[in-house]
């Protein structure tokens, strides 16, 4: 930059630079308008230099950004995942140190209810009746037997997603379960509550939820895969419901672990009394005299506690195995009533299994990955006898994730470029799908007919965003059928893996080729009459050789290798411009035609192309009994000859080489309208 230019810069990036005194300096200064337009010039160029400098700037360092952006991205997720490792390996320490400081307190509590047995119990199950009086529809609560009150109080119930608050309501803790009751806002006498929900002790975990003010004095009881959200009237009272909820819970797990011992001890056979009901001996299972299954096992008896850590820890191939461990086992047992009581606990931890691996298929979790990233999760659905809700949630997942690709790809200004882009990234999508599928679901071969409707329906997913972006913002014949046959390309590769998808992709986007078709069918009518409205029948005159040499070039590459029998001396061509036009244009609708064709399509663009050469064909043949001139009806003539001798025959064959059999029509259409020799004086043109 010049010396006067650094100036300039210097003045305009200077922090006291004021616009308005520098605008009357210089107006002041300036002898005319000459001096203000070189000024406003070299601003102009200040200007268009700074931009440029700093689009460079944007360019050099936007894949930096990119990267940048990405790695963050990675980083947080890895971070998220470590920080739920280190609390799901805290909570589970702590479990194993209450575990070992719970037995001085089993015992403690042993004395104290071998002291006051009956008291305790009694006083415990009256207060608990007389609350649930309070409570309407909860009379059905005290018919199991040993249920008495623990603790209870009143919270304020949240909304999970916005943290709003619901509703107030009481809690009722028993020793077995957790009882949540509404406020009535109308009381009926004594009745103060309304039962909302009974959740089993061993159904649900307890978190603290962190204060984060005004939210505070908060927990959580989870459900898998449901929770609520409840708020303490203060921090003391939020910490006696954990620890009280927390040490209930742990009493019914060693007063249940006690309880299967006690079973466990070997009883007398007793001889089964024999029904003389005959209908009865159907449902009767047979019982083993003298059998019995040996569940002391220490792996068994902790089977229930293993597989809740299995399920904590995400270790669900070290759950499955358990879960195989126990059925060969039993595979060969008599089924007693603790082997049933065993598998009701195990399947409780089955259900829950499940739920966790159905959590991991679905579209709420990250996509990140690819179709190899759910390949864990469906593989222990699958070895848990779940094939079928596997092949379901693994399709759905692939489907969430093609559809979010699909939605975050930047639509670009060059229609041609984004489609390939959509199209890489569908079809790549789906030939990962294909393949993963192929892998995890080989020996279920039930579930191959539901990817193929999954494919259909992708393929719909694909068409959508693909006829928005190229027919509904009108495009080009010729942008349109350069998109369709990449889409085509691209579909083809398919069928290295057995999957053919062409004729579903060819039938959903018909309509809008036909569509296509017709709109510039349309377009060249419109154009060709607007031509012939303003025909003059003279000979073209291109001016120079170059522009020559280059119609040739056209001609040549629309198939019409004879053009040069149609040139004169000089730059002249014994041709109208209307003629030449119209050849160029049709062939290369034509052209654009092939590219878009399947079968669907035929008698489409048969009908334009005749519409197309009827328009031309009936403009000649009305110029020939209209005109009077000898000349001019003789250069209309050899204008004729060559539509029907020449462009027509190039038609019939161009479109038979595309299509692979001839068409009828367009030949009918070519001998009807053959031209024929006339006199100077005649004025009959046509047969």
């Amino acid at each position: 930059m010049s010396e006067t230019g650094n100036r300039l810069r210097k003045l305009l990036e200077s922090p006291n630079f004021d616009p308005q005194n520098y605008v009357k300096h210089l107006s002041q200064q300036s002898d005319g308008d000459r001096d203000l337009q070189e000024h406003r010039q070299k601003i102009q160029n200040l200007a268009d230099e700074t931009a440029q400098n700093l689009k460079k700037n944007v360019y050099k360092n936007y894949r930096q950004f990119i990267e940048t952006a990405k790695e963050i991205s990675y980083l947080e997720s890895e971070m998220y995942q470590l920080s739920h490792i280190l609390t799901e390996q805290k909570s589970i320490m702590e479990s194993i140190t209450q575990a070992l400081l719970s037995t001085d307190k089993d015992e403690t509590s042993k004395e104290m209810q071998a002291a006051f047995p009956k008291e305790t119990e009694e006083l415990k199950q009256r207060t608990l009746t007389s609350l649930l009086e309070k409570v309407e529809g909860g009379k059905n609560i005290m018919d199991t037997p040993g249920r008495h009150l623990v603790y209870n109080g009143d919270l304020v119930e949240f909304d999970v997603d916005n943290m709003s608050p619901i509703q107030k309501v009481h809690a009722f803790l028993m020793n077995d379960c957790l009882l949540i009751a509404t406020w009535l806002p109308n009381r009926r006498g004594t009745v103060k509550y309304k039962y909302n929900a009974l959740y089993d002790l061993e159904s649900f975990a307890v978190v603290n939820v962190k204060d984060n003010p005004p939210m505070k004095d908060m927990f959580k009881i989870l459900m898998f895969p449901e929770s609520r959200i409840f708020q303490a009237e203060n921090s003391k009272i939020k910490k006696e419901w954990l620890e009280i909820l927390d040490e209930t819970k742990k009493n019914k797990v060693t007063k249940d672990r006690h309880k299967m011992k006690e079973e466990e001890v070997p009883t007398s056979p007793v001889r089964a009394e024999v029904s003389t009901n005959p209908f009865d001996q159907e449902d009767e299972e047979p019982v083993s005299v003298g059998e019995s299954v040996d569940l002391s096992l220490e792996w068994i008896q902790e089977l229930p506690e293993d597989l809740d850590v299995c399920i904590a820890q995400r270790d669900f191939e070290g759950a499955v195995d358990l879960l195989d461990k126990l059925n060969e086992y039993l595979k060969d047992q008599p089924v007693t009533q603790r082997v049933k009581e065993l598998r009701l606990k195990v399947d409780e931890r089955v259900r829950q299994l499940t739920e966790v691996l159905v959590f991991e298929l679905s579209p709420d979790r990250s996509l990140r990955g690819g179709p190899k990233a759910t390949r864990r999760a469906v593989s222990q659905l699958i070895r848990l006898g779940q094939s079928t809700k596997a092949c379901e949630l693994f399709l759905k997942n692939r489907a969430s994730a093609v559809q979010t690709a699909i939605r975050q790809l930047r639509i670009e200004g060059a229609t041609l470029l984004y489609i390939h882009k959509l199209c890489n990234i569908f079809f790549t999508s789906l030939l990962e799908t294909a393949k993963e599928f192929e892998m995890d679901f080989a020996g279920n071969t039930g579930c191959y007919s539901a990817f193929v409707v999954w494919s259909k329906s992708a393929m719909r997913m694909f068409v959508d965003a693909f006829s928005k972006q190229v027919f509904d913002s009108k495009e080009s014949l010729s942008t349109a059928a350069e998109c369709v046959k990449v889409a085509k390309e691209h579909c083809q590769q398919l069928t290295d893996i057995g999957l053919d998808l062409t004729f579903t992709l060819q039938s959903l986007l018909v309509k809008d080729i036909k569509a296509a078709l017709q709109s510039y069918n349309d377009i060249i009518i419109e154009a060709t009459k607007h031509r012939n409205s303003e025909e003059m029948w003279r000979r073209m005159n291109l001016m120079t050789p170059e522009a020559l040499t280059k119609l040739k070039d056209e001609m040549r590459s629309c198939g019409v290798g004879s053009f040069e029998q149609y040139t004169g001396d000089d730059c002249w061509v014994n041709l109208s411009y209307t003629i030449v036009a119209f050849t160029k244009q049709m062939m290369s609708f034509l052209e654009e035609g092939l590219k878009l064709y399947f079968p669907e399509l035929h008698m489409v663009l048969l009908e334009s192309l005749r519409e197309i050469i009827l328009v031309a064909v009936q403009h000649v043949d009305y110029s020939l009994r209209c005109e009077q001139d000898p000349e001019k009806k003789a250069f209309i003539m050899q204008n004729a000859s060559f539509l029907h001798d020449t462009v027509l025959p190039v038609v019939e064959r161009r479109f038979e080489e595309g299509v692979g059999k001839p068409a009828k029509q367009l030949q009918d259409l070519r001998k009807s309208t053959r031209p024929v020799r006339i006199n100077p004086e005649s004025t009959t043109s046509m047969v």
